[in-house]
């Protein structure tokens, strides 16, 4: 049996309809933007595997880190004891962070990053003998799959099972061009009839969504709203964080700034599972109390595990240098560029461009299902065409390695326009 029938005997895979979909391609090398199956076959990886890997599979500077680091010392417990690369890991991402983040939390994924700020934010109110048992969230949101993640998330097909059963949550629109008002009338709106705790929203780009972007000023008037009014904040900076948007962190263009920051995906350049939550000092004191019961009592088994701190670490320092930055405004101005080229094509409806992310939205005479067959013909269509892209249903976004080739950009490119032709 090949890799792929033995994977079929054993492995259930994420959002999966094993019944219908196709097997699954097995990977068995990485080098750089691409990858290769069991044929031999290669693939641009224009999607950063979920937008995970930055800087290029097999990266040699990570892996070296992550050696090192596991000859050392590859785990303690985090409960009671800590460990050189946490500390200065959080030493260096407060250097980089908004300034009003100064505490770290270590988790181990986008979800529970999440997890941990909705968890954060509803204890708060409690330590300070207040009840506040609502969140704000955009429609339309994904903000991740453990349960108060998936409550925050607006993406129905993955939380019909389960309705009924979340906390509360007030969904208003994501502010737009053209319905900045209707989302401004929306929050206070939202916070006169609940009794809200927390908003939570990915800033300026909803991913999932479809690539969904809007400006800072707009993010910068809900999050003046919210402070008017006693309601924490809470950016998902999962997918935007360590560079995709062109900045750092997508925050970076806001001049007002969140109370808490969710961090994962890139954060270890693609290597080893690994997320973090920020927080004001605030936030923390209300946690700091000679009360046990004021404590946050969360954590897992792998909490800021030694060596994903290293490799943290050593994304950090590639994100940082000019050679890096250089190539994350390259790719920005190519993808420039080919929106200029493409967005009047007449099966265009928009596009639109924010860093490293391209988006392009397909006219359709219906509304695409997220998993419908436009999508599937598409999906099928690249990776015939050797190129890894997922659309959303009638979006097609790019959402490279920052050190991908030009020529592998320009293939991504033809390929999509190509793409066009069968739709």
């Amino acid at each position: 049996m090949d890799l792929t029938e033995r994977d079929r005997l054993h492995i259930w895979h994420p959002y999966t309809q094993h019944k219908t979909s196709k097997p699954p391609i097995a990977i068995v090398k990485g080098e750089g933007a691409l990858l290769w199956d069991d044929s031999n076959k290669e693939y641009i990886d224009a999607i950063a595997s979920w937008w995970v890997n930055p800087f290029g599979h097999s990266n040699t500077f990570i892996a070296d880190a992550i050696y090192k680091q596991l000859t050392t010392l590859e785990h303690v417990l985090f409960g009671g004891f800590t460990h050189e690369p946490a500390v200065v890991l959080s030493e260096k991402l407060i250097e980089i962070l908004p300034k009003n983040q100064k505490k770290i939390f270590f988790s181990d994924n986008g979800s529970t990053a999440v997890e941990v700020a909705i968890k954060v934010a509803l204890q708060y109110f409690f330590n300070k003998g207040e009840k506040k048992t609502t969140l704000i969230a955009f429609e339309n949101a994904f903000h991740g799959d453990t349960f108060a993640a998936m409550a925050a998330s607006g993406i129905s097909f993955y939380t019909q099972a389960f309705e009924g059963m979340f906390i509360d949550v007030v969904r208003i629109p994501v502010p737009v061009k053209g319905q900045e008002e209707s989302s401004f009338q929306a929050l206070a709106q939202a916070i006169k009839n609940n009794n809200c705790a927390a908003f939570i929203f990915e800033p300026l780009v909803l991913g999932a969504a479809g690539m969904v972007m809007y400006e800072p000023e707009e993010l910068d008037k809900l999050i003046g709203i919210c402070k008017e009014n006693r309601i924490l904040t809470i950016a998902d900076e999962v997918m935007t964080g360590f560079g995709k948007t062109g900045k750092t962190f997508a925050c970076d263009y806001l001049v007002g700034q969140p109370d808490m920051m969710c961090l994962s995906k890139a954060l270890t350049g693609g290597t080893i599972p690994m997320a973090i939550t920020t927080f004001t000092q605030e936030l923390f004191e209300a946690f700091y109390s000679d009360d046990i019961n004021k404590a946050l009592f969360h954590g897992h088994t792998f909490t800021a595990n030694p060596t994903g701190c290293a490799a943290a670490l050593a994304s950090l320092e590639l994100l940082q240098t000019n050679e890096m930055q250089t190539n994350i405004i390259r790719v920005n101005q190519s993808h420039l560029a080919f929106e200029k080229h493409f967005k009047n094509h007449p099966k265009v409806a928009t596009t639109r461009v924010l860093g490293v992310i391209f988006a392009l939205e397909i006219k359709t005479e219906f509304q695409a299902s997220y998993y419908g067959t436009l999508r599937n013909k598409l999906y099928d269509f690249f990776i015939e065409n050797g190129v890894i892209l997922r659309p959303v249903g009638n979006v097609v976004y790019i959402l490279p390695p920052y050190i991908i080739e030009n020529d592998q950009l320009q293939k991504i490119y033809d390929v999509v326009e190509n793409a066009l032709d069968i739709v």
